[in-house]
């Protein structure tokens, strides 16, 4: 048995589900999209296969099936804060951050994964990224993130959570590690970071100190317009 919690019961209706609330209700606007085929280019990405080899790159016809573009000025990175990501980004009316997406909707606080020799899914238990970098649910968000960072433009903004104890800057990272070398420097005009810390929590962490004067000099060096602002009103 892995350490990790098994597949979520009922994966493949909420997979579908998710796919058809998205482009029926969430953002009608990206046009028809194949839920049954986007369902089957996701399973297919892990079943079968020894839970501790699924690659990004296996979730490339999924991503194909799933791609939409993403509004200029309009992508939300973070790292340490999803729930307040996600009420504020408002599926996608304010901002839209990777879950907002189709492909990052569709994932979006699941787990899964297969067996080797096996087209089951196994509801037991799914391996760790302790255990395992390269299980089935650790490279689906990396291969999303990659994407997202790649199709991202405009304004960028980063909110990073100033109370949280690893860094509000962690390292490594998927901000650090998957999205930052893949942003697409020609299409973004300014990196926008918030530093906001919990309410009633510690102030740990703000604008040029610590891990996220580490961030801000990276994103300078890299050539980008960067602003930082602590605790926004």
């Amino acid at each position: 048995k892995w350490k990790g919690e098994g597949t979520t019961q009922n994966l493949e209706s909420i997979v579908i589900g998710r796919c058809y609330d998205y482009i029926r209700i969430v953002n009608p606007a990206v046009g028809e999209k194949n839920c049954s085929q986007i369902w089957e280019a996701f399973k297919n990405a892990f079943i079968n296969k020894d839970p501790c080899s699924i690659l990004p790159g296996d979730y490339e016809l999924f991503i194909n099936l799933t791609f939409h573009t993403i509004p200029p000025n309009k992508s939300l990175f973070w790292e340490n804060n999803q729930l307040l990501v996600n009420s504020f980004a408002d599926r996608g009316r304010r901002y839209m951050s990777l879950a907002d997406t189709l492909f990052g909707f569709i994932g979006d606080f699941l787990n899964w994964c297969g067996q080797a020799d096996s087209p089951g899914l196994d509801y037991e238990s799914c391996p760790t990224t302790m255990e395992c970098e390269n299980n089935a649910v650790e490279s689906f968000w990396r291969m999303a993130s990659i994407i997202y960072a790649q199709h991202s433009s405009g304004v960028i903004h980063v909110l990073l959570n100033g109370s949280t104890d690893g860094g509000a800057y962690p390292q490594p990272g998927f901000f650090a590690d998957y999205e930052i070398p893949n942003l697409q420097k020609d299409k973004i005009s300014q990196i926008v970071i918030w530093v906001v810390d919990d309410i009633e929590g510690p102030d740990i962490e703000s604008c040029g100190a610590h891990s996220v004067k580490t961030l801000e000099t990276r994103l300078t060096a890299l050539g980008y317009d960067v602003t930082c602002t602590d605790n926004d009103k």
